[in-house]
């Protein structure tokens, strides 16, 4: 027999849709049976179950007498079953008097599936079984090949699932991330105000939020944050620190307050490897322009002052998030005149590197802003994603991109 040719069918067999793995070997026996080229009499399905120590039937099929639904037969009374690990296939005398009544007297046993360990032994979980008239040593390179191939198939079958189910969660991920991200456009009093996040993955650990307290309209605080970690992990990360701070500001707890609160938080839900950088920022709806902000570790940001065309910089009043219980946080100030330009960011900007590994750099964002600095946020925001984005078109990585714009309209 045509092993090659064998295994083909086999797979092609079990490729069918199916809405379980039972179900997949039942109709591979079926056609086995029917298979002339195996000279097979009847065959049998049984299942592994660990709790009890046995194999269950089932499946049944061919021209023998029928066997009791959900027969059991336990491992300890066939040692063939702890030699399948390492031979694949096994013929033997069939032992047990209920079976031999049945007509049973020779049969093969071949292993399937997973292997899972019992008592200090490797199992499969599943067991193909058959009987014929003649059972030949022979036959053991046919039986070998439907075993492999159909292990083949229902691990495949499993990891297709297994996409499946994570293609979901991940979809699932991303849609309820964007759905925390604020609208990327907000005026409120004299301040214009733009934001965008560009995750490098599915979800990332970036994030960015406008939070307005329901019962304070002359107060606004944005933030922009960093989670270390990539992916999922990060992205949870993101979204606990984003429910948090929502609830914080709703109470209106004061900035330093609410940041020493945040950190204790995190450094108690995750470890000390998941931290995050952070900068908090409030606004006020007055005319004298005073800006308070905390800034955790994370990438200064920049105020350009338009008149003088100077760059200020809102540097770290505090440790990053997390890893430093009791932690406390500074409350600074700058004041934004009418004109002037506040840039928040996060690595992902200025460290995007090119093919020679020369980071976009501060430098670079600073350029931009005094380039564009009569421009609205959003035209901002789009130059400087523009330039990041050719800066780093040739490099394969590159870390999530956030940005947001602030402006002093009058």
């Amino acid at each position: 027999m045509d092993q090659h040719k064998l295994y083909r069918t086999i797979k092609i067999l079990s490729e069918e849709k199916f809405r379980s793995e039972e179900m997949v070997l039942a109709h591979v026996l079926e056609n086995i049976i029917k298979n002339e080229e195996i000279a097979i009499k009847g065959g049998r399905i049984w299942k592994l179950e660990l709790p009890s120590g046995a194999y269950r039937l089932i499946h049944q099929s061919g021209e023998m007498d029928p066997i009791s639904k959900n027969f059991r037969i336990r491992i300890s009374e066939y040692p063939m079953f702890r030699s399948l690990y390492k031979k694949g296939t096994i013929i033997s005398n069939e032992t047990n008097r209920y079976l031999r009544k049945k007509g049973i007297r020779h049969y093969s046993a071949t292993g399937v599936g997973e292997v899972m360990q019992w008592q200090g032994s490797m199992l499969f979980q599943y067991v193909i079984a058959i009987n014929a008239e003649y059972l030949k040593e022979d036959m053991l390179y046919a039986l070998n090949i439907i075993g492999a191939a159909l292990t083949s198939a229902l691990m495949t079958r499993r990891s297709a699932t297994k996409a499946k189910l994570l293609e979901a969660d991940i979809d699932k991920a991303r849609e309820i991330q964007q759905s925390i991200l604020p609208a990327h456009e907000l005026k409120f009093g004299e301040y214009d105000l733009y934001g965008v996040s560009v995750p490098e993955r599915v979800v990332g650990g970036d994030f960015f939020d406008y939070l307005q307290a329901k019962e304070d309209k002359d107060r606004l605080s944005v933030v922009i944050g960093d989670a270390a970690s990539k992916g999922l992990s990060a992205a949870a990360q993101a979204l606990y620190v984003s429910g948090a701070l929502r609830m914080g500001v709703e109470f209106q707890t004061k900035i330093s307050t609410l940041m020493s609160r945040i950190n204790d938080l995190v450094n108690k839900t995750f470890t000390t490897e998941h931290f995050i950088s952070m900068v908090l920022i409030e606004f006020t709806n007055s005319d004298n322009g005073l800006v308070f902000f905390a800034n955790a570790g994370h990438s200064n940001p920049i105020l350009l002052h338009v008149a003088s065309n100077e760059a200020e910089r809102l540097r770290a009043t505090g440790q990053i998030v997390g890893p430093f219980p009791g932690e406390r946080y500074r409350t600074e100030y700058a004041v934004m005149k009418p004109g002037d330009v506040l840039l928040l960011y996060t690595d992902g900007i200025v460290e995007a590197s090119n093919e020679n590994k020369e980071m976009f750099g501060e430098h670079r964002l600073i350029h931009i802003l005094r380039d564009q600095k009569r421009n609205t946020p959003k035209v901002i925001c789009q130059a400087i994603l523009q330039e990041v984005q050719i800066h780093n078109r040739l490099v394969d990585y590159s870390d999530d991109k956030t940005l947001v714009i602030i402006k002093r309209s009058r």
